[in-house]
């Protein structure tokens, strides 16, 4: 596993602790390896899932993966996933390495019969995830995908009000995602993917979730105007994506890398009988009115934006754990949403439109920009 150093403001992160999940009576035993986008304080907020105990993490630098393992009173720490699958007892592994280490982790933890709670993306090309995605079906394990949304309570309201009919069949998606600012120059090349997968995914897949539609042809676009640095890695710092879907619904997704005034994120579904939107820039509600102007804060990441998904997604996987049920967001969900980052990414590259069939057997690996 490639070593990766902290990184500074909400990017300063360790990416996956394995916890081990417990069953009445005791809670169960997760173990989590790899931690470097996963924020200090989601994983504080994380041990509050009453059914499930974190306690082992794995990293490569020993002395880091000790002092993070202190922080959250987690009693063992390991450099190799190996170690963590060994531990005695454990019953889950939450995989938050860089996004081209997760296929191969999940398909050694599948082997070893433990489940996976797995960040987003599977994996960075659609080969990868099918080779992890029968891996899991050939050992019976549950795997959870971490794509969120599904579980932020004003996302799980408005599917609720679409699946009841509320604003009728939907027609038009227009999904906006920009974070408040760029991640320091050396994370664009830790294996993430493109912005259309590493920030797109999530858009892409509540695409999907809510329209309860297939994508079938993306027209895409990409700039450099506040990162130009970005070109050498192949990526752009601001992203929009057309996208026609199979039943004749039409959305549009725009990313942005470095919007400075907040973290943005807003969706909004039309339908032949209404409209519902999603989303609120202000983290307090609490409006500032002065003789020189009015003001209100607005939310500054994702780890208080989704503070409350963070705890119910885990929840949710150590509740299948239990039950023996099935995953809520499967590693097809994800492979579905990574086929439409991945056409999104060929658009913007080849200056054209792209249907679905085009990405089978692509990658999200480095293009020329």
């Amino acid at each position: 596993m490639r070593q990766h150093n902290f990184l500074r403001s909400h990017f300063r992160q360790h990416r996956g602790s394995a916890p081990q999940i417990v069953f009445p009576g005791e809670r169960v035993r997760l173990n989590g390896i790899g931690f470097q986008h996963v924020n200090l304080r989601e994983h504080r907020r994380r041990r509050h899932v009453p059914e499930a105990k974190l306690v082992a993490v794995a990293g490569r630098d020993l002395a880091r993966t000790k002092q993070f393992a202190s922080q959250l009173d987690v009693e063992h720490a390991f450099t190799s996933l190996e170690a963590l699958l060994d531990c005695k007892g454990v019953e889950a592994i939450i995989v938050a390495t860089p996004t081209e280490l997760h296929a191969p982790a999940v398909i050694r933890c599948a082997a070893a019969g433990k489940h996976v709670f797995c960040e987003k993306p599977l994996a960075l090309t659609l080969e990868e995830s099918d080779k992890a995605i029968a891996a899991v079906k050939r050992s019976g394990i549950v795997l959870h995908i971490a794509l969120n949304r599904r579980f932020d309570p004003p996302y799980v309201e408005a599917r609720r009000r679409i699946l009841a009919g509320d604003i009728g069949t939907p027609a038009v998606f227009r999904s906006i995602s920009r974070d408040r600012e760029l991640a320091p120059i050396e994370y664009y090349n830790t294996g993430s993917g493109p912005l259309f997968v590493d920030m797109g995914i999530h858009d892409f897949d509540v695409a999907r979730w809510l329209t309860m539609d297939e994508v079938a042809e993306v027209h895409a676009f990409g700039g450099n105007v506040v990162a130009p640095e970005l070109a050498k890695f192949g990526d752009t710092d601001a992203g929009l994506a057309n996208l026609r879907f199979e039943k004749g619904a039409i959305g549009n997704i725009e990313l942005f890398r470095q919007a400075r005034y907040g973290y943005d994120i807003y969706t909004e579904v039309v339908g032949t009988d209404g409209a519902l939107r999603i989303g609120e820039l202000r983290h307090t509600a609490v409006t500032i009115l002065k003789q020189d102007g009015i003001s209100h804060d607005a939310v500054d990441g994702f780890p208080n934006r989704y503070r409350q998904a963070f705890l119910d997604e885990l929840a949710a996987f150590v509740r299948t754990v239990r039950e023996g049920s099935a995953s809520l967001v499967t590693g097809e969900d994800s492979r579905r949403a990574l086929a439409i980052a991945l056409a999104a990414d060929k658009s913007r590259r080849e200056h054209r439109a792209a249907l679905l069939s085009e990405t089978s057997g692509a990658s999200a690996a480095r293009g020329k920009a």
